[in-house]
């Protein structure tokens, strides 16, 4: 049985907050024709969500045209920031040789399930030089304005598609940092790998009900063990 692995972008496997941030003031600029005072946080959330409530923070009044406008922005600033990402974004601690780890594993898919917009995620992904582990095709990502759960079923249906297979439940592991993702990862009753790199604790990881916690990506060996044993069942 094939097993699907989804990684959470952002503060799991790269930061590029800096250079996040000054595309958000950048795309928010753009579309409302002034500077960006407050964002929403971002921890564990998809980019429709940031995007509305920090148009909320900032006092404007919503339209339906706000959201493909801004994601077309955010898009047009994080493109423009290529080289920014290469220096300034950075692949957290193990991130890399996890990625390559898992790739070595047999039947296993490798993708994201991210809430930044598609063009993005692929954008700082490729920059820092992680993006020939994952298949891009079947992921799930923030510009679907789908919640977190949905998008992980997305995934799964996407690769069944794709690779003429069928992906169990319990073949479907999802790496990420936050409690967020942990609630998305019960609901579409996938397995969850919690990592300690964002904001959360591993305490608040595991209280929100994550299968594995560890501190981080930092031991390859742990991290691949836990998807061995979380999947050996499918």
């Amino acid at each position: 049985m094939p097993r699907l692995v989804l990684w959470n972008v952002d503060h799991t496997l790269v930061d590029v907050g800096k250079v996040t941030r000054e595309a958000y003031a950048e795309a928010f600029e753009r579309v409302t024709g002034r500077p960006l005072v407050r964002l929403a946080p971002t921890h564990g959330r998809t980019e429709s969500e940031i995007i509305f409530e920090t148009l909320a923070f900032n006092d404007v009044e919503t339209t339906e045209d706000h959201l493909p406008a801004f994601m077309s922005a955010l898009a047009d600033a994080f493109s423009a920031r290529k080289a920014a990402v290469r220096k300034e974004g950075r692949v957290l601690p193990g991130a890399r040789e996890a990625l390559a780890a898992v790739a070595r594993r047999r039947d296993v898919v490798q993708s994201v399930l991210t809430g930044s917009i598609q063009p993005n995620a692929i954008t700082k992904l490729k920059a820092l030089g992680l993006d020939k582990y994952l298949d891009f095709k079947v992921g799930g990502y923030g510009s679907e304005t789908y919640p977190k759960a949905a998008l992980v079923e997305l995934a799964r249906s996407r690769t069944g598609e794709k690779y003429r297979t069928v992906i169990a439940e319990s073949a479907t592991v999802l790496v990420a940092d936050s409690p967020r993702d942990v609630q998305a990862a019960g609901i579409a009753h996938a397995k969850m790998i919690a990592v300690a790199t964002g904001t959360a604790t591993q305490a608040e990881l595991r209280s929100a009900g994550a299968d594995v916690v560890l501190p981080s990506l930092a031991e390859t060996d742990q991290v691949v063990a836990a998807i061995e044993d979380l999947t050996s069942g499918s």
